[in-house]
C-alpha cells in the first residue's frame, strides 16, 4: 500500500505503539494527545502478555522486558492477615511509566502533538477524513486511528448509536507508594502477588519498578488495588474532586479531599486484612477508577479504525489491556503492509481482531463476577 496520511487520536501506549511502527513503515503519522503535559507519571505497573514482548521487539526496545520486578508466588490472605493459600507461580511486573517514556522517545516531537483535543471526525465518502479540534484547527487524513480510550471521540463517529460505556457496578481504589513507606508489619506483601477476596471486597497488590525503572529492593513501589461496589447514582459524587470538579469515569491522584481519604483509611481498617489496610493508610493521594464494559460493533468503517480501549474496554482483572492494544496495532500494521487498498486492509484487520476483543471482554466479565 502506498504511504498514507495517518492521524492517531490518543497518545497513550496504544497510540504510541501505532505511531512508532506505522511511521517506520513510511506513513506520514501524527499522534494527537489531548493532555497538555503528556501522560508521564500516570501509570503504575503492568503485567506483560506475549503481545507486549512482541511489540517491544518490533520497536527495538525489547530490553525493557528485563526491567521488571518478579513476584515469586501468589498468596491469598484471610481478614486477619494470615496466608491461607500459596501458589508458586512467578510473574513479572513492568513499569508503565518507563515503557511510556521509552516508546514516546521514538516519536519526533513534531509528530506528537500535546494539547490537541479532537472534537469531531467526518469520514464518510470517498475523500480524506476531516478532523476538527477544540482550538479551532482542522486537519485531513487518509486514515484516522482511534486510540483515545474509554471516552473515545473516534468511537462515537464510527458507531454513534452504540458508543456508551456500561458501568459494571464497582470501582477500583488505587494506590502507589514507595516500597520503604510500607510498614514492617506489612512486609509479607513484598516480592509476592497478594490477594484478599470477600463478598463485596477484592484487594490485591504487588511490587513494581521505581519511577525511573529501579528494581533494587528498597527502590521499588508497591501498587495496591481495592475493588468496591458502588451504586451508579453515587458515581458523580465519588468522581468529584476536592475543588468541586466532576470527572466522567475516574478521580485522578490528588483529587481526593483529606476527609474522604481518612474515611477510606477507616473503611480499610474495618474491611481489609491488616497488611492491606496498612498499605492503604500510607497512600496520601489515592485515585479511583470506575470499572466499565464496552464492546464495539465494528472496529472499522470508512477511513476509521479503532484500537485498544476505544474498541473494547476490558476489566483490569484480565491484565490484558496493554497486550490487547499491542495485538491490535501489530494486526493493523500487518494488513496495511500486505494489502493494496485501504478498504481490504481494514476489513482483514477487523476480521482478525474483533473476535479477540470479544473474547477478552467476556473473560473480564467472568473474572469480575467471581471477584466481587
Amino acid at each position: 500500500m502506498k504511504p498514507l496520511r495517518i492521524s492517531i487520536i490518543g497518545g497513550s501506549l496504544a497510540g504510541l505503539f501505532a505511531g512508532v511502527l506505522l511511521k517506520s513503515d513510511g506513513h506520514d503519522v501524527t499522534v494527537h494527545e489531548r493532555s497538555r503535559q503528556g501522560l508521564a507519571g500516570r501509570g503504575a505497573g503492568l503485567v506483560p502478555q506475549r503481545e507486549v514482548f512482541q511489540i517491544l521487539r518490533a520497536i527495538g526496545i525489547e530490553h525493557l522486558a528485563d526491567i521488571g520486578v518478579v513476584a515469586q508466588e501468589r498468596i491469598f490472605l484471610d481478614q486477619a492477615g494470615e496466608i491461607v493459600q500459596t501458589i508458586r507461580e512467578a510473574q513479572t511486573q513492568l513499569s508503565w511509566d518507563v515503557l511510556y517514556e521509552q516508546v514516546a522517545a521514538r516519536i519526533a516531537p513534531a509528530d506528537y502533538r500535546l494539547g490537541s483535543q479532537l472534537v469531531r471526525v467526518e469520514a464518510e465518502g470517498e475523500g480524506a477524513a476531516k478532523l476538527s479540534f477544540a482550538d479551532g484547527s482542522r486537519d485531513e487524513a487518509d486514515l484516522v486511528i482511534g486510540a483515545d480510550g474509554i471516552g473515545s471521540v473516534v468511537r462515537q463517529a464510527l458507531s454513534p448509536d452504540h458508543a456508551a460505556n456500561r458501568y459494571a457496578g464497582y470501582v477500583a481504589w488505587r494506590g502507589l507508594i514507595p516500597e520503604m513507606a510500607l510498614p514492617a508489619r506489612a512486609s509479607l506483601l513484598l516480592d509476592r502477588f497478594a490477594f484478599y477476596l470477600a463478598p463485596g471486597d477484592h484487594a490485591l497488590g504487588y511490587l513494581v519498578p521505581g519511577p525511573n525503572g529501579e528494581t533494587a529492593p528498597g527502590q521499588r513501589r508497591y501498587n495496591w488495588v481495592w475493588y468496591r461496589r458502588v451504586a451508579e447514582h453515587d458515581l458523580r459524587a465519588l468522581f468529584t474532586d476536592r475543588d468541586g470538579r466532576s470527572h466522567p469515569v475516574s478521580l485522578p491522584r490528588g483529587g481526593l479531599s483529606s476527609e474522604r481519604r481518612d474515611a477510606l483509611r477507616h473503611d480499610a481498617r474495618i474491611h481489609l486484612p491488616p497488611p492491606f489496610s496498612l498499605a492503604v493508610a500510607v497512600e496520601e493521594t489515592p485515585s479511583i477508577q470506575g470499572i466499565y464494559d464496552y464492546e464495539t460493533p465494528a472496529m472499522v468503517g470508512g477511513r476509521i479504525a479503532l484500537i485498544g480501549d476505544a474498541a473494547f474496554v476490558v476489566r483490569p482483572h484480565t491484565a490484558m489491556g496493554v497486550g490487547k492494544a499491542a495485538g491490535d496495532v501489530m494486526s493493523l500494521r500487518k494488513h496495511l503492509a500486505a494489502e493494496a487498498d485501504l478498504e481490504t486492509a481494514l476489513a482483514r484487520y477487523q476480521g482478525e481482531r474483533l473476535p479477540v476483543g470479544r473474547e477478552i471482554a467476556a473473560l473480564g466479565r467472568r473474572l469480575g463476577a467471581t471477584a466481587l
